[in-house]
């Protein structure tokens, strides 16, 4: 059986509506699961060394999304769209992260709202790896608007555009990407050389859920010119190819400035500023960010779907006209 491009739309719909109700469990995750896993075989090949970590990579990733498609293989010979709903249905569940996104954001929003700024700092790990003790309210408030925006390309928006080009295998690929990146990909000592292919894969990986990310937020946005301006001067200034477009995009929907100097476990990085003529984000935008993120989520799920069954009538259509071809010699 061919993939099924109804199947893909309901099971999509209903492990986004998943998500929505139910958001990540607190124990047995799948993600969790394949953390631990990855960080199992680490222990067997850590080595100061690029080649080490690309091993490590394809280990991890390509065996993740080599068991997808299998498993995905086995559900399409059984010619059961009912179990191909449930299965596309379990996968966009396990990878999106829109609803955990939220609530961890509105819990610092709703600290610092009540003036604890301690709890915000003990909840804001949780949203992203920046050093809570170096931040006052402000710059934890504007921590946190760019962790929506950046995670909900990385946590809902990335996954759902591989999850139209590639299926199962799309989604669980994807997520495999971006949870190494999380746990290798940065710079520090031991990761420098190991996890610069997982970096460097997540950077490919999420180039188009990037785009995607910053072009749904400047036509969902409140402002969608300023968002347009924003991103189109600033994107390019961030260190980050993907972080950037989404962060900018963001900024200049919702009016505020992003970027600046920041810390990550002892280290300062002071990076260029995004939307420098919009005033610094107040704790409220906290709020704005997150319904801003819940609609480009939902937007990218129908365009997912939509691609997903474009691209199948294409692919029926050029079938059919092969056919065509081919009995008429």
């Amino acid at each position: 059986m061919r993939a099924d491009p109804i199947g893909f739309a309901c099971g999509a719909a209903l492990g986004f509506l998943g998500d929505r109700v139910l958001g990540d469990p607190r124990r047995g995750h799948p993600v969790a699961a394949f953390g631990r896993a990855a960080l199992a075989v680490e222990r067997r090949l850590w080595r100061d060394d690029r080649g080490r970590g690309a091993l490590h990579t394809l280990v991890c990733a390509g065996g993740a999304a080599a068991g997808a498609a299998l498993l995905a293989r086995a559900v399409r010979a059984s010619r059961s769209r009912t179990a191909d709903v449930a299965l596309t249905a379990a996968a966009t569940w396990a990878v999106l992260g829109g609803t955990s996104l939220g609530r961890e954001a509105r819990a610092v929003g709703g600290a610092l709202a009540a003036g604890d700024v301690e709890v915000a700092r003990e909840r804001l790990p949780h949203l992203c790896g920046r050093d809570p003790q170096a931040l006052d309210a402000q710059q934890i408030a504007r921590a946190v608007v760019e962790s929506v925006a950046e995670n909900t390309s990385d946590a809902v928006v990335g996954a759902l555009v591989w999850g139209a080009l590639g299926g199962v295998p799309g989604l669980v690929g994807f997520r495999a990407v971006n949870t190494l990146d999380a746990m290798v990909g940065h710079k520090s000592p031991r990761y420098r050389r190991f996890g610069w292919a997982s970096a460097r894969l997540d950077d490919v990986a999420g180039w188009p859920g990037a785009r995607l990310t910053a072009a749904l937020a400047i036509l969902a946005g409140p402002d969608p010119r300023g968002a347009w301006r924003v991103a189109r001067r600033d994107a390019s200034r961030h260190p980050s190819p993907n972080a950037g477009p989404v962060e900018a995009a963001f900024a200049g929907a919702l009016g505020v400035r992003l970027g600046g100097t920041l810390a990550y476990a002892g280290r300062v990085e002071h990076r260029p500023v995004l939307g420098a003529e919009n005033r610094p984000v107040r704790t409220d935008d906290i709020e704005r960010a997150v319904r801003l993120s819940r609609r480009v989520s939902l937007l990218a799920l129908g365009t997912a779907v939509a691609a997903r069954t474009v691209g199948s009538l294409l692919t029926t259509a050029r079938t059919a006209t092969a056919r065509t071809a081919r009995r008429s010699r």
